[in-house]
């Protein structure tokens, strides 16, 4: 019985593989990454200015027969900045991360030109840095969880589109320094404007 129902549902997961469309291509733009740093340990950082970043990856779209939506997983490259003011050392510094982001979209196509989305965006820190010599290392935990929703206009093979993007998770980290370890949270928080071409 169990081979019969494997068997039903890979042949059903085949059939729908073959009848959805499938788009894919290249992705890049930029990043303005908002006020993200929140204390979580001891008052260390303090007046997170906002700084751009940029991201780069690839996507696919798979549009969904008889219900008119489609889905859009991407693989995305991001690396982000804030600048702030670090207490101890009273110096500013910039805080530099870097990150995977997998946003898995579910999408609609408006006046022939248009598209409009949302979903979740799961993403992994690659790693983070401070330009500051007083640290000497930053630790940040992997995985995080947020959702993205914009909307964008294609012409022809050519994209551009606008995201909102909000963290359900913090990142907790941990900086590094001659006072010993210190704790502190950075959330993404963001708008992403991206250009896209499908190959």
């Amino acid at each position: 019985m169990k081979r019969i129902i494997v068997s039903i549902l890979f042949l059903v997961g085949l059939s729908f593989t073959t009848a959805a469309q499938i788009d894919f291509g290249l992705k890049g733009g930029l990043n303005y990454n908002s006020n993200s740093i929140k204390e979580v340990g001891t008052d260390v950082i303090d007046g997170a200015k906002s700084k751009t970043g940029y991201h780069a990856g690839i996507w696919l779209r798979f549009k969904i027969p008889a219900i008119g939506f489609y889905l859009r997983p991407e693989l995305v490259y991001t690396s982000l900045a804030n600048e702030v003011f670090y207490k101890d050392a009273g110096k500013n510094t910039a805080y530099n991360f870097r990150k995977i982001d997998i946003p898995v979209l579910l999408g609609k196509k408006i006046f022939g030109i248009g598209n409009v989305y949302i979903g979740p965006s799961f993403q992994y820190i690659l790693g983070s840095d401070f330009s500051i010599s007083d640290i000497t290392s930053v630790e940040s935990d992997g995985f995080t969880l947020g959702m993205q929703f914009g909307g964008g206009i294609e012409f022809g093979k050519l994209g551009i589109d606008v995201r909102w993007e909000r963290a359900f998770t913090g990142i907790e980290s941990a900086l590094v320094s001659n006072l010993g370890v210190q704790n502190f949270d950075t959330r993404v928080n963001q708008i992403i404007i991206g250009l896209y071409y499908k190959l």
